[in-house]
């Protein structure tokens, strides 16, 4: 049976596993020891949500949300910026599950809603997210600025 839960300190070595497998398939270099030491510091630091899809005592998904805040809304909203399912695992339910979770954190932290973007390529994000209640919001653009 599968759990949803949010993710610990003890759960970082795992996880910094599927963290290293996501920012591998964004193009980003695989540095597990960087990934134990960011994950370990948001959870430390109450930085973000993290929640875990775990099956058999095995990690197989997480989901990170940051928070954020709308000044017209006088609320908090939050970025899922991360989800990831391990890729022998999906199509099991465990992202609908992951993203339910984020959902019932952000009603019961009195949001206002849940953020996220994702490539226009992204096929699979761009069929779950409609699925799962998200809206494609066009009135705006989205820029970026970066320091790298």
């Amino acid at each position: 049976m599968t759990m949803i839960r949010k993710a610990t300190v003890t759960d970082v070595q795992q996880l910094a596993e599927l963290f290293d497998q996501y920012r591998i398939f964004y193009h980003k270099n695989s540095d597990i020891p960087a990934a134990e030491k960011f994950l370990t510091e948001r959870i430390k630091n109450n930085d973000s949500e993290i929640f875990v899809a775990e099956y058999e005592e095995k990690l197989v998904g997480f989901v990170q949300l940051y928070p954020l805040f709308s000044s017209t809304r006088i609320k908090r909203y939050w970025l899922l910026n991360d989800l990831y399912v391990h890729e022998n695992q999906r199509g099991k339910g465990y992202s609908k599950d992951l993203i339910e979770e984020a959902k019932r954190m952000a009603k019961s932290s009195d949001a206002c809603g849940i953020l996220l973007e994702t490539g226009k390529s992204n096929d699979i994000g761009n069929q779950l997210y409609p699925a799962c209640g998200f809206e494609i919001y066009d009135e705006v653009n989205f820029y970026e600025w970066t320091n790298e």
